[in-house]
């Protein structure tokens, strides 16, 4: 287990889009979704930091190296009225995993969330990810089990898009 005081975290820079990207390359690998990833250091600038669409920050280890990450932006709940953060991706290099870095991500996100008057923290994940399932319910997480995620994308997307 890593010294939780030994943990610290930093938002990323332009200059991190690289790191970025080996990130997202890694948990898609881990995910097996590499087929997926389109995203390029191109987009990313565009939408990380020209736009600011989302957010991420890196978990350091005590000699200051990024050994996680977590991608996350605002959402809007109705009901509650406010804002909120929703988690896109939390990875941590395997090597890190279960010495606290996940959970310090979680925290610090949650502490974002707080600080910035959000009603909640939302995240999806893989129903066959039992790791991540457990750490969140670990952690207090809500499974929404009366939820139904739905996507449109690619032709679907744009064939909804012509009818407007």
């Amino acid at each position: 287990m890593a010294d939780n005081s030994k943990i610290s975290f930093r938002f990323a820079a332009r200059n991190d889009i690289p790191l970025i990207l080996k990130f997202i390359h890694d948990l898609a690998h881990y995910e097996k979704l590499e087929h997926e990833v389109t995203a390029d250091a191109v987009t990313l600038e565009e939408w990380l930091f020209e736009r600011n669409t989302a957010e991420v920050i890196f978990a350091l280890d005590e000699a200051q190296n990024e050994v996680g990450f977590a991608l996350f932006y605002y959402n809007f709940s109705t009901f509650l009225g406010k804002g909120g953060i929703y988690l896109e991706d939390l990875f941590v290099i395997p090597e890190y995993r279960s010495h606290g870095y996940g959970k310090f991500l979680l925290c610090t996100l949650a502490k974002i969330a707080t600080e910035r008057k959000c009603g909640r923290l939302d995240l999806s994940c893989l129903d066959w990810n039992t790791p991540a399932i457990n750490f969140y319910k670990k952690m207090g997480c809500t499974v929404l089990d009366d939820w139904t995620q739905y996507r449109f994308s690619g032709a679907a997307l744009a064939k909804l898009a012509a009818q407007a």
